[in-house]
């Protein structure tokens, strides 16, 4: 570090580790910038989500590659959410979600002009970029937790997260409009949710990078850093500490994975399923708004939840809950709308469960000097899991049915249930070895 930059942090440590209102202050005001930007990437996020695995089905003209879509913008924000991560270490969350949200608008752009050339390289090419709006999504609820108490990390989480519901509810029910905006302006229909993920994603990284200051990750690593001097340059993590903190990482990263993909593979194949059954547009994107706003609506109370109840309780519900949504979504009529929505919702609210509770292990896990860099990585392994999930979906569905899919969902679901017991029983026995008693001589 620089002698520059140790000036500053030392600075920005006077003015904020000694005064907890200040740091209140500006705890809020961070959640309140999360919340506006959220709003706007959420709108961003729904574009994708709810056509572009249709755009791919039209401009191609086969159902078997309708998941790439999904797969290529999943590994662009994997790529996205690393990149986002590391420059969030290195320089604060400010300049790291502006140039994550700005870089997906970019993509938007593309989509849009690879649908006027009807050009599918570009298509895939702008999809792959257009992923850094959602890698950047996600990455924000980490912001509104950097100067949080344990105690309040997972409501922290929930605030940025039940925001992005305003826009990601609109965004999908606007399909028709921004259908008949575009097609009015020369532009094909399928197209037009682009036009307000375009603008959604670029607003949102200009409300990061003209409001997001002081930079609350900044100020929480150059707090960290100043009570490490005070302690004499040693960890105040011991080594039990530390061994509970690498199971945190892997537990709190195996219940967001395992969510993303079960929530990824029915979530794209359902537009695919319900057009070839003769559903609308209208219908398409009731569905996913229903489902998406699933996602993110329930967050305050989940948030809550998380926090009274435990990480552990909620990502257990979380699987119960994801293989209800199997279930139901096997078992549903191609003509029933009711039906299908209540197979969606409970996909969307499953997701949520894990997300939130995934989220607050790892940032409990983690220490601010590594803290946005590890949840960069982990961030690239959920996106990468989408990406599986969205691929393969495709492929299942073409060669079987949206009713094995839904199942195979179900299966997976399933599996976060030995990952808790796994964690809860090293808990146990670390706690026992710690014991003066028990320790080797």
């Amino acid at each position: 570090m620089s002698h520059e930059s140790q000036v500053i942090q030392k600075n920005l440590y006077k003015k904020y580790a000694d005064s907890p209102d200040k740091q209140k202050q500006l705890y809020k005001r961070t959640l309140l910038i999360v919340v506006i930007s959220q709003i706007f990437g959420g709108a961003g996020l729904a574009a994708g989500v709810t056509v572009g695995a249709l755009l791919a089905q039209d401009m191609l003209g086969t159902e078997s590659l309708a998941g790439i879509p999904s797969a290529l913008l999943t590994l662009g924000s994997a790529l996205s959410a690393l990149l986002v991560g590391r420059l969030s270490q290195r320089f604060g969350r400010r300049p790291g979600l502006a140039a994550g949200f700005l870089t997906g608008g970019i993509g938007a752009i593309g989509v849009i002009l690879a649908a006027v050339a009807d050009n599918v390289v570009l298509l895939f090419a702008s999809l792959f970029i257009y992923g850094a709006g959602t890698a950047t999504n996600l990455q924000a609820r980490y912001a509104g937790t950097d100067l949080a108490k344990p105690t309040q990390r997972a409501t922290a989480v929930s605030i940025a997260m039940v925001s992005t519901t305003f826009g990601a509810v609109a965004g999908p029910n606007l399909v028709d409009v921004m259908g008949r905006f575009a097609d009015s302006v020369g532009v094909p229909a399928l197209a037009g949710p682009f036009i307000l993920g375009a603008a959604a994603f670029i607003l949102a990284g200009l409300v990061f990078l003209i409001f997001l200051r002081p930079d609350p990750f900044v100020i929480a690593k150059a707090i960290a850093e100043e009570q490490s001097i005070k302690n004499g340059g040693v960890s105040d993590l011991t080594n039990i500490d530390q061994t509970k903190g690498n199971r945190g990482i892997i537990v709190g990263a195996t219940v967001m994975i395992l969510t993303q993909i079960v929530m990824v593979a029915i979530m794209t194949m359902t537009p695919v399923h319900m057009k070839h059954h003769g559903h609308g547009l209208s219908d398409v994107g009731l569905v996913i708004g229903i489902h998406i706003g699933a996602m993110y609506l329930p967050s305050l109370v989940t948030g809550m939840l998380v926090d009274k109840l435990g990480r552990t309780v909620m990502s257990i519900a979380a699987g119960g809950i994801l293989l209800a949504a199997s279930i139901v979504a096997a078992a549903a009529p191609a003509d029933s709308m009711t039906v299908l929505i209540i197979a969606l919702a409970l996909l969307g609210l499953g997701w949520n469960f894990g997300l939130i509770s995934g989220t607050a292990i790892i940032v409990d896990a983690t220490h601010p000097s590594t803290r946005a860099k590890t949840q960069g990585k982990i961030d690239v392994l959920i996106a990468l899991a989408g990406a599986s999930g969205g691929g393969l979906s495709g492929m299942v569905v073409a060669h079987s049915s949206y009713a094995a899919l839904s199942i195979a969902g179900g299966i997976v679901s399933l599996l976060l249930i030995p990952v808790i017991i796994w964690s809860r029983g090293s808990s146990k026995a670390a706690l026992t070895e710690s014991k003066p008693g028990n320790r080797a001589v």
